[in-house]
């Protein structure tokens, strides 16, 4: 009869090692989710050096989960590091929309694709915030140049027609940024009316009291 107890420390020394790289992958993708979410957040504070010194720390997150589970799939695509990964995505792509930089690809972040488009789709409602805090300004011009940004956004999105098992469920993502794009777009609506009359309106009061 064959030696169980071998069979069995062969087993619970690669289940060990399995544990081990989950749990320190898993760790080191929360970093990066973390840190992605506060430079966004810095981002929109207008905190451009703080946001820069966040994503650095993203991506070096990020590439000590991907060495942790490495030899470890099962562990790879478990999920929590492609969640990481769209985390990531979505923070350096609403960086450089609202501070005018050339915007990174996939390759460029050192992401796949799903977790790329994914971050993408959600970064239209980082874009639609920017948009109300700029639209609160009066700067309306500037909020027509990011409604169009969104507007490319989801039309590069909507041609991506793959089963959600490639794009990670992204036909969901898509949607759920119409809506956003749409609620912005009468946002912004509304608000060029509301400035026309109140342009009218000054304009009635300056000619009345001849200034």
């Amino acid at each position: 009869m064959q030696d169980l107890s071998a069979l069995q420390g062969d087993v619970l020394a690669r289940l060990e090692a399995k544990h081990r790289a989950r749990e320190d992958s898993l760790d080191r993708s929360r970093q990066a989710t973390r840190s992605s979410a506060n430079a966004i957040r810095a981002a929109h504070r207008g905190e451009r050096e703080r946001a820069l010194e966040l994503l650095d720390e993203a991506a070096t997150a990020l590439v000590a989960a991907q060495r942790a589970c490495a030899g470890h799939p099962a562990v790879e695509h478990a999920g929590f590091l492609h969640d990481a990964r769209k985390e990531y995505a979505e923070a350096r792509t609403t960086w450089a929309l609202i501070c005018g930089e050339a915007l990174p690809g996939p390759l460029d972040l050192g992401v796949d694709d799903a977790a790329y488009l994914n971050g993408l789709a959600e970064t239209v409602g980082e874009l639609r915030r920017h948009t109300l805090d700029v639209m609160r300004s009066g700067n309306l011009r500037r909020c027509e140049e990011l409604l169009a940004v969104m507007d490319d956004i989801y039309a590069v999105l909507v041609t991506i027609d793959y089963p959600d098992g490639v794009t990670g469920g992204l036909r969901r993502s898509t949607d759920v940024a119409r809506s956003i794009i749409e609620r912005t777009r009468g946002d912004l609506a509304t608000a060029a009316v509301q400035a026309d009359l109140r342009h009218a309106l000054d304009a009635h009061r300056r000619a009345v009291l001849g200034e």
